[in-house]
């Protein structure tokens, strides 16, 4: 599970860009009781810390690349964003943003790409660590990403960050495996996402390209599809009850970017 307990290359934040803050902001804010702040006390409009029960479960700010579609970006922990930079590059893949300072002291971030054109980004915390909650309602529970070549996945973020990697059957009778990511010399008790191969066709929005998305939690997830839906978001998948994982949906938000709505399984 993901915990704030961060490890070298477990989940340690994640941020929305988007084209339009403001509703962005509402939207979330209804779906998930998330409350907004400013960043740093910086004026309205610029990015946003995002609250559940008063602890930093997310972000919002304007998307950070003009052109680019809304969507959700995943940061992982790295005690050296410079060498996790060099090792993205040497392992094939694209530094977008080099590792840069972010307010003084708080820490440092990178935003990179993976082969199969997959964007994350890493954090080097200073007096900022990363998110306050997470694995529960309205908090980051999970991490995915869909990719059209599994094992070339398995080998980037294998060599960038050690993970640990296992392949298992997709729940319910489907054909293909599920890869289970769990970080460097971690139990299975700290396992933090999945990997999923899916054909070019069937990744038309990013153009055939990689992509991540975060599962947060949710106490009743058909209540939090209504809400979603009656906020001028949609549902892409779902619901379904997944063996062993719970109840879930994939949505999105009104300007398009993915994520997933979950009600873990009750543990027997």
């Amino acid at each position: 599970m993901i915990t704030t307990e961060f490890l070298p290359g477990s989940p340690c934040w994640l941020d929305l860009g988007t084209p339009d803050l403001r509703k962005a902001t509402a939207f979330y804010g209804e779906v998930f009781d998330w409350t907004t702040e400013p960043f740093g006390g910086q004026e309205s409009g610029g990015y946003t810390l995002c609250r559940r029960d008063g602890k930093v479960a997310a972000a919002i700010g304007p998307s950070p690349e003009e052109g680019a579609r809304a969507a959700w970006t995943v940061y992982f922990h790295t005690p050296d964003a410079e060498a996790t930079a060099r090792a993205v590059r040497e392992a094939g893949g694209e530094v977008r943003v080099p590792p840069s300072p972010v307010g003084g002291d708080n820490g440092w971030h990178a935003q990179l790409t993976d082969p199969q054109g997959g964007r994350f980004a890493v954090w080097q915390p200073g007096t900022y660590p990363g998110l306050e909650v997470a694995d529960g309602p309205g908090s980051l529970g999970w991490t995915e990403l869909f990719t059209t070549d599994t094992a070339a996945a398995q080998r980037f973020y294998g060599t960038v960050f050690g993970w640990t990697t296992q392949d298992i059957p997709l729940p319910g009778g489907d054909t293909g495996t599920y890869t289970l990511v769990t970080p460097r010399g971690a139990g299975p008790e700290r396992m933090q996402g999945g990997i999923m191969q899916l054909p070019a066709s069937a990744l038309a929005e990013t153009g055939g390209a990689a992509y991540w998305h975060p599962v947060f939690g949710s106490a009743d997830c058909d209540a939090t599809i209504a809400a979603i839906t009656a906020r001028g978001g949609a549902v892409r998948m779902g619901p379904e009850d997944a063996e062993g994982v719970g109840r879930l949906a994939v949505c999105t938000d009104p300007a398009g970017a993915e994520f997933v709505a979950l009600t873990p399984a009750e543990e027997s």
